[in-house]
């Protein structure tokens, strides 16, 4: 991983997400590019009111990103230890999306790293809505950091899948590299429900033998309302730090940002979350 991707809207669960991309990379030559999309709805009458007649208030908030920007980077460097680490400040006035997807394409960005906000049994809420369209509408894997999540070493990362298609290792170079880094033991859990075979499960066992340093299998029962609290149960059992999923239509990751699933069960991810993108 070389271009880290890191947008904020300067909210406390976006820095935290940023301070923890900095120390998971500790010692890794980075380029950072923190992110910040402003909209129309950013304007309101206050601002307004105080912009000077010969300055756009578009320019007046581009400057003030800029100026948020540039204030967690000197913070940053100030508090970590950055060597081998670059950064870099973009502000853009888009689509939130688009502007992500963008800037992926224009910097060759490798990871994402987001905030989330978490989810309560008060806010039944798993993350925050654009942490959830990143997710699912992004080129490029996304790494989500629950709110107050501090870093701590991935000794033990588990990939979750339904086996419903063959892997390619293109797809999940960056989990392995998150490996390599940490020194990671790879747990894998298959979930079988009443959606999904296992038809590709002998070949995907067969992919992580072969490309993974002693992955260990795991086949679990489930059904699709009970799949949350397997899940959640698989994590605090096994002591897992981080978990792994792919994206794809009708997939775990739909499962799991299903809004009346998540407030029947009132699901709580409290460790990061990668979510890898198959290839086209």
């Amino acid at each position: 991983m070389k271009n880290i991707l890191l947008p904020t809207d300067f909210s406390k669960n976006s820095i935290n997400a940023i301070s923890y991309a900095i120390e998971f990379l500790k010692g890794e030559k980075c380029q950072f590019y923190i992110l910040n999309v402003q909209k129309t709805s950013s304007f309101i009458t206050d601002d307004m009111m105080v912009v000077n007649s010969s300055t756009t208030i578009y320019k007046t908030l581009i400057n003030a990103a800029e100026k948020s920007i540039r204030n967690i980077i000197s913070t940053i460097n100030e508090e970590f230890d950055t060597s081998g680490h670059e950064f870099h400040s973009i502000v853009n006035y888009d689509n939130f999306i688009h502007a992500i997807n963008q800037t992926c394409e224009n910097h060759d960005i490798d990871l994402i790293v987001m905030g989330t906000k978490g989810a309560s049994s008060l806010e039944k809420v798993l993350f925050g809505s654009n942490t959830v369209k990143v997710m699912q509408r992004c080129i490029k894997p996304v790494l989500a950091i629950p709110n107050e999540c501090s870093f701590k070493n991935v000794d033990h990362l588990a990939f979750a899948t339904t086996n419903s298609k063959l892997f390619k290792i293109e797809e999940l170079e960056v989990l392995k590299e998150i490996m390599i880094m940490n020194s990671s033991s790879l747990q894998i859990f298959h979930l079988v429900d009443q959606y999904h075979l296992v038809y590709d499960a002998d070949g995907n066992i067969d992919f992580f033998n072969k490309h993974f340093s002693q992955p260990r299998h795991e086949y679990i029962d489930t059904t699709k309302e009970d799949m949350f609290n397997v899940v959640h149960d698989y994590i605090e059992s096994n002591n897992i730090d981080m978990l792994a999923i792919m994206n794809k239509k009708h997939s775990f990751l739909e499962r799991l940002f299903t809004t009346h699933l998540v407030e029947r069960f009132a699901f709580k991810i409290d460790i990061p979350l990668l979510v890898m993108q198959l290839s086209q």
